[in-house]
């Protein structure tokens, strides 16, 4: 019993700690952070509807700006990294695709059952959920509705230990280019389009539907700073003690910064650039440890031993 009582203590205080975790990785996007956690929080602590999945959220907004990002996080944290079970609806065009997620052929494993196998509860994220196919987004109505979808062996999966994330890039170009309109106004404009665009049984079953804003500089800088942190944990924990001096951030920024593809490219600069400069320093016979600086070129990066 006590061992009971302090397992629901601990489920309480991750719970109760789950905003401020999403806020310390999540840059530029708090406004939506409060209501993703609340969802979760029902969802976690059995608050929801007989019959339904944990909860369900559509995010839109431009490509790179987290809305993949705060989906790994929240599963990460609440389930553990093997929950995460990511399709690609520019795969589910067609109506032949229909079989790839639900199975076709006699003993043939659908994809859906194939992750459903692996685990019993964690987080499925449909991207890009304008380019799925109409039957494909019947399978969606299905798990939205019951939390159940049947497979075409005749299997029918309970889905009810799972949150449902679909992302959409609908409107994004909107959000990059209305750049003087208040974001209450913009959100309002994301959402009236994704509504004209999506089916409305399906818009109107998604519990939350949240608007992503773009990522300004300032934010950028935010974000480097802290792929910068995660980088340098990650070669640390490699064997590589590095220290960055001050002109590696704006560097970092200078090759990653892009206004429109959000933070993509600059967590690819920050891993290409770091890499490089270890990968030299060990092919020089160095160790991978030192100073972190801008070369005398000032187009890479180097470690001084």
């Amino acid at each position: 019993m006590t061992h009971s009582t302090n397992d629901l203590d601990a489920t309480r205080a991750r719970l109760r700690d789950l905003e401020s975790h999403l806020r310390q990785r999540i840059r530029g996007q708090d406004h939506v952070i409060a209501r993703i956690a609340s969802l979760l929080q029902r969802g976690e602590l059995g608050l929801r509807k007989p019959g339904r999945p944990r909860g369900s959220f559509l995010f839109l907004g431009p490509t790179g700006v987290g809305k993949t990002e705060v989906t790994l996080t929240f599963t990460r944290y609440l389930l553990g990294d093997e929950c995460l079970f990511r399709f690609d609806m520019s795969e589910y065009q067609n109506q032949e695709s229909l079989a790839v997620l639900l199975g076709g052929k006699l003993g043939e494993r659908g994809t859906l059952a194939l992750a459903y196998e692996k685990q019993q509860c964690g987080t499925f994220l449909f991207d890009e959920i304008e380019k799925a196919h109409p039957r494909v987004l019947d399978v969606f109505l299905q798990i939205l509705d019951a939390a159940r979808v049947t497979m075409a062996s005749g299997e029918t999966l309970d889905l009810s230990g799972f949150y449902v994330v679909f992302t959409s890039n609908i409107a994004s170009a909107d959000v990059l280019d209305l750049q003087h309109s208040t974001f209450a106004t913009l959100e309002r404009h994301v959402l009236t389009r994704a509504q004209q665009t999506m089916r409305p049984e399906l818009y109107a079953r998604i519990s939350e539907k949240l608007v992503f804003n773009k990522l300004t500089y300032d934010v950028q800088l935010d974000i480097a700073r802290l792929l910068l942190a995660q980088e340098l944990e990650f070669l640390s924990a490699k064997g590589h003690c590095i220290e960055p001096a001050e002109n590696v951030l704006p560097f970092l920024v200078r090759r990653g910064f892009h206004p429109r593809l959000g933070a993509r490219p600059l967590r690819d600069a920050v891993e290409k650039s770091i890499g490089d400069a270890v990968a030299n320093e060990l092919l020089a016979g160095g160790s991978g440890c030192g100073k972190l600086t801008v070369d005398e070129s000032g187009e890479r990066l180097r470690i001084m031993r």
